[in-house]
């Protein structure tokens, strides 16, 4: 028998017609914040809407292609199971589908921009699973969380996404670096493949929120999974790698409104260089709220 599935959507208080548009799906169960809380306390509150033994989660710009019965089989088996994703066209999305986790060099080459420049070096080809082809199934180390299936038994072990990464970036990195060290694995199955658009959200953003949330939470990732060098390190080159980074937004936008998000970035970094790792242990923070 085919398990019963309660689709949940959580609003994080949209402007445009997606409340109206999922309302009017049969069997979806609507959740409207008035709002924007951010992605994790958002899957959070959708996982926690119902006591289902599997929990799907789903980007809004994620169509799936297959059926999901062999995600559920993996997932009984290991904790965790992820799809293919792919683009319009059909082409795996290699290089962000899956991952390993990252390193502080890894990190490190992401803010000086040598992963874009030069995306065959060896750091770059081991992070983004360049070395491995996409069409093979096993255990991986990160998946994207845009499509992951988990078995509700580990999700409540590990108290679901740490909702500190606000309001978005690095919570599903955290959340499969905890299942991993916890015991768990997560299984990838090449054959279940679902379309992904890629930054349809986050594209309306202005680009310097972007760059401020994605520093604060890729050293927020740094202070609970890296050593003391490793941290540190990454938080130096957040600050070092901010002055390129800002005159390349004050291009692009052509104004100054860059400057304040980078200034915040240096200030938020250069304070966790020289500060204790506060966020340290974070990982078996519970968020029940």
């Amino acid at each position: 028998m085919a398990p019963h599935v309660i689709r949940v959507v959580v609003d994080n208080a949209s402007e445009d017609n997606t409340v109206e548009r999922a309302r009017r799906s049969a069997g979806t169960l609507v959740i409207v914040n008035t709002e924007n809380r951010g992605f994790a306390a958002a899957v959070n509150q959708g996982v926690r809407a119902t006591d289902a033994e599997f929990a799907l989660l789903l980007n809004p710009d994620v169509r799936l292609l297959a059926g999901i019965d062999a995600l559920v089989d993996a997932s009984e088996n290991y904790g965790l199971a992820a799809g293919r994703l792919v683009d319009t066209l059909g082409r795996t999305q290699s290089g962000f589908t899956i991952r390993r986790f990252p390193t502080a060099l890894s990190l490190i080459f992401e803010l000086a921009g040598i992963n874009r420049l030069w995306p065959g070096n060896a750091v770059n080809r081991r992070y983004r699973y360049l070395d491995r082809e996409v069409t093979r199934a096993g255990a991986v180390e990160q998946p994207a969380g845009a499509f992951l299936l988990t078995r509700r038994d580990v999700w409540e072990k590990l108290g679901g996404l740490d909702e500190r990464f606000h309001p978005i970036w690095f919570e599903d990195v955290d959340y499969a670096k905890r299942a991993v060290d916890a015991g768990y694995q997560i299984e990838y199955v090449p054959w279940v493949t679902a379309e992904h658009d890629g930054a349809h959200s986050i594209n309306q953003v202005a680009a310097g929120c972007r760059a401020e949330w994605w520093c604060a939470n890729l050293t927020q990732y740094a202070a609970k999974h890296f050593g003391a060098l490793g941290y540190r390190a990454v938080c130096a080159a957040v600050v070092l790698t901010s002055a390129p980074r800002v005159v390349a937004g004050m291009i692009q936008a052509r104004s100054f409104t860059p400057v304040t998000n980078f200034l915040n970035i240096v200030r938020l970094a250069g304070t966790r260089l020289v500060s204790a790792r506060s966020l340290r242990g974070g990982a078996e923070t519970k968020h029940t709220s």
